[in-house]
């Protein structure tokens, strides 16, 4: 069956390439160029689905996103637009654009982002109830326990694991560097499983001393050792029907993880000074940012453990692999400083963005949430200033100034290295080298590179 789509493109040969390309798979395309032709379009037809680009010649997608949610809620909204007007992009997902895509792009890849938000509005159509459909409009980029979903490919595979895992009941390990939000990911992870309505248990394997592990996952009963003078439930039993996270897990003394392998192949825990056993259906999540597999053969970690730990592996991208995705994790940061001070801050100054933009973020999300919040603190106006950002970012920032081709004689190199960060990707090299298009093109013919 024809499925009815409405392309909004100023770019001609584009338009007519992306046209030709999905009438070939069967929809029925309407194309106009301009935010006036659209907003006709829109009055007069009903489109199921609406790509737009972000910059048009009479105004902007995200005037026209907002006059397609009044006139025809029901449209599926996918904007197109450049790396460089991310930050503006994020302001669409937040208005109720379902995803965005970032030119250069092939068709196939448009094809694959439409065929998921159709995916998504049939399990929105079958699982939501019709009296409750206006409570689920927040983007798909946000999960309600402040997950955000990137559009990068490092967040999509990294979040399709995570949706694919959260049903079943496999112990997952998350494995990643610090600050990269493991514990949120985890969370995601129990949002998405059939225990979202039971306990989420948080523990700090790093935290908790060795001489009160065991009470602390387990329990204990008053009297059993000096200083408990009362009954206590451990982790196991408060994340009973739910999930228990272990965060650091390879911080576990040798003992503990004997008793912890024990529970997990039993399903019964014995508080301290008990007698009895308490069954427990408990799911776990670990996480960690060192490598186990190396503890295992060091013989710090125990290996029938880490088996049971790691039915499914997961890794947590880092900021540095996932950069598209800074300025959607910036809009979410900056609304939660917002509501914690108690400000108004709408966003970042140009001069702030690109510092942003070149910083390479060792402390990854806690980092970036750190410096927002410090910065809308600090911020007197609607922007937040270049002089309320710490040094290391800007100093950062002003080190990476691109190569001048025209001092080096290592150029090939250059060329060669960007092609390969790039992963060849033409549009992608020459931004990182700060040159057009054709200009490496020429130097491709120039040198003779076979790529």
């Amino acid at each position: 069956m024809k499925r009815n789509i409405l392309i909004v493109e100023d770019d001609i040969a584009f338009l007519r390439m992306l046209t030709t390309f999905l009438e070939r798979k069967d929809y029925t395309v309407t194309a106009v160029s301009t935010v006036e032709e659209a907003m006709m379009h829109i009055s007069g037809s009903n489109f199921p689905m609406i790509i737009t680009d972000l910059k048009l010649p009479d105004g902007t997608g995200l005037s026209l996103l907002e006059f397609a949610k009044e006139r025809s809620p029901k449209s599926s909204v996918i904007m197109m637009t450049g790396y460089a007007a991310v930050s503006t992009a994020v302001q669409a997902i937040k208005k109720g654009a379902l995803d965005y895509i970032s030119k250069p792009f092939r068709p196939e890849e448009l094809l694959m982002v439409m065929e998921q938000v159709q995916i998504e509005d049939t399990k929105n159509e079958s699982t939501i109830e019709p009296s409750k459909q206006s409570t689920h409009q927040t983007s798909p980029n946000f999960i309600n326990v402040g997950f955000v979903v990137g559009i990068s490919e490092a967040s999509k595979k990294f979040h399709q694991y995570l949706k694919l895992v959260g049903p079943t009941n496999m112990g997952v390990l998350i494995i990643g560097e610090s600050g990269t939000g493991k514990e949120v990911a985890a969370q995601a992870i129990h949002q998405y499983s059939n225990r979202r309505e039971n306990n989420f248990v948080a523990v700090d394997c790093g935290a908790i001393p060795k001489e009160i592990a065991a009470s602390e996952f387990f329990g204990h009963l008053k009297g059993s050792f000096t200083g408990a003078v009362g009954d206590k439930k451990g982790h196991f039993e408060a994340a009973h029907k739910g999930t228990l996270f272990l965060d650091e897990v390879g911080n576990l003394s040798y003992e503990n993880q004997i008793h912890l392998l024990r529970a997990l192949q039993e399903r019964k825990i014995k508080p301290v000074g008990s007698n009895e056993e308490i069954d427990v259906d408990v799911r776990i999540i670990t996480a960690t940012n060192e490598d186990l597999m190396q503890a295992v053969s060091a013989g710090t970690f125990r290996e029938d453990l880490y088996h049971r730990l790691n039915e499914f592996s997961v890794h947590i991208p880092s900021l540095a692999e996932r950069k598209e995705d800074l300025f959607l994790f910036t809009e979410f940061f900056l609304d939660e400083a917002n509501t914690a001070l108690q400000k108004q801050v709408m966003g970042l100054q140009p001069e702030v963005e690109r510092a942003f933009k070149k910083y390479n973020w060792p402390g990854n999300l806690r980092e970036l949430k750190n410096v927002i919040k410090r910065a809308v603190l600090l911020s007197p106006g609607d922007y937040i200033p270049l002089d309320v950002i710490p040094r290391e970012v800007i100093s950062y920032s002003e080190e990476k100034k691109p190569k001048d081709f025209s001092k080096t004689t290592h150029e090939k190199e250059l060329i060669l290295s960007a092609l390969k960060e790039a992963s060849f990707n033409k549009s992608k090299a020459a931004k990182l080298l700060n040159i057009t298009r054709k200009t490496l093109y020429n130097k491709i013919e120039q040198y003779n590179l076979k790529v």
